[in-house]
C-alpha cells in the first residue's frame, strides 16, 4: 500500500486480528504487518492464519514500523505505551481501538510527538460491512488522517468526526448491532410463534433486516420515507408499528442509547486517565 511502509499491530485478540485482516484486503501486504500479543499462541496463530509477520514483543513488532495500531484493553494501554513510547517519534502514527481512552491522554503517555488517531470500529468489520469513526489527536493532520482512513478501509465505511461526539457514535454504532439482533430475536420468536419454522424465521428475518439496510444506504432512502413506503393506511404495516409505538419502541431506543452514551463517558472518566 503506497505510502504507508509497516504497520505494527499491538495485541490481536479478536478485533486486532479483524483489523489485520482488513488491512490486507485494503491492500496492505501481509508481510508489512508485524504482530506481537502478550498470549504468543495466539500471536502465532493469527500470523500464520493471515500471513503477517510474527514478532516476539511489541518492541520488535514497532522496530522498522511507520504505523502503530494499537488494539489491546483500555486498562493495559499505560503499560504498552510506556514500552513503546521510547521507540516512536514525531514521524510514526499511532492509531488507537481502545474504547474510552481519548487522544489527549494517548498523547500524555507518550514521551515523544508520535501522531495519534482514536478510532471506534465496530462487530462488522469482521465482514467487511463495519464502521469506522476517527479523530485526530492535536499532533495528527490530513495526511495522518488519510493514513488511518486507508488501513482501516479494508473493514468498512470510515467516518470522521470530531472527539466529543466519540461516546455517541459508541452508543450508537459500536452497540447498535446488539440492538438490531435483540429485535432480530423477537422478529424470530414472533415467526415461530406464528408457526414458521425457526431455520425459515432466521432466514426470513436475517434477509429483512439486510434488504431494508441497502434501502437505507445503497437506495439512499431516510429511515422514516422507509417506513412510509411499507405502510399503507389502517394495513398489516400500520397495525404493527401502532403497536410498536404503543409499546414504547420509539422512547426505548432512545433510553438505550443515552444509557450507553453514559456508560462510554463514564469508561473515559479517571479510570481511564493515563497517567
Amino acid at each position: 500500500m503506497e505510502g504507508i511502509g509497516s504497520v505494527a499491530v499491538i495485541g490481536v485478540g479478536k478485533m486486532g486480528e479483524i483489523m489485520a485482516a482488513g488491512m490486507v484486503q485494503a491492500g496492505l501486504a501481509p508481510g508489512d504487518i508485524r504482530v506481537a500479543d502478550v498470549n504468543r499462541e495466539q500471536a502465532g496463530r493469527v500470523a500464520k492464519a493471515h500471513g503477517l509477520h510474527l514478532c516476539e514483543d511489541n518492541l520488535q513488532a514497532v522496530d522498522g514500523a511507520r504505523v502503530v495500531l494499537l488494539a489491546v484493553k483500555p486498562q493495559v494501554v499505560p503499560e504498552v505505551l510506556g514500552d513503546l513510547g521510547p521507540a516512536l517519534d514525531e514521524s510514526h502514527l499511532v492509531i488507537s481501538i481502545a474504547a474510552g481512552v481519548s487522544t489527549s491522554s494517548l498523547e500524555a503517555a507518550l514521551p515523544t510527538a508520535a501522531r495519534v488517531v482514536r478510532a471506534m470500529p465496530n462487530v462488522a468489520a469482521q465482514v467487511g460491512r463495519g464502521v469506522t469513526a476517527i479523530c485526530p489527536g492535536t499532533r495528527a493532520g490530513e495526511a495522518q488522517m488519510a493514513q488511518a482512513e486507508k488501513l482501516l478501509s479494508g473493514v468498512g465505511k470510515v467516518i470522521r468526526i470530531a472527539e466529543s461526539y466519540m461516546d455517541a457514535v459508541t452508543a450508537v454504532s459500536g452497540s447498535g448491532p446488539a440492538y438490531f439482533a435483540l429485535v432480530a430475536e423477537a422478529m424470530t420468536d414472533a415467526a415461530v410463534t406464528a408457526g414458521l419454522p425457526r431455520a425459515t424465521a432466521d432466514e426470513l428475518v436475517a434477509q429483512t433486516i439486510l434488504g431494508a439496510a441497502h434501502l437505507l444506504t445503497d437506495g439512499g432512502m431516510a429511515p422514516g420515507a422507509l417506513r412510509e413506503a411499507v405502510m399503507s393506511p389502517a394495513g398489516t404495516t400500520a397495525m404493527g408499528i401502532r403497536e410498536l409505538e404503543r409499546g414504547g419502541v420509539r422512547a426505548a431506543v432512545l433510553n438505550a442509547v443515552q444509557a450507553a452514551m453514559d456508560r462510554s463517558a463514564g469508561m473515559a472518566g479517571p479510570s481511564r486517565t493515563i497517567r
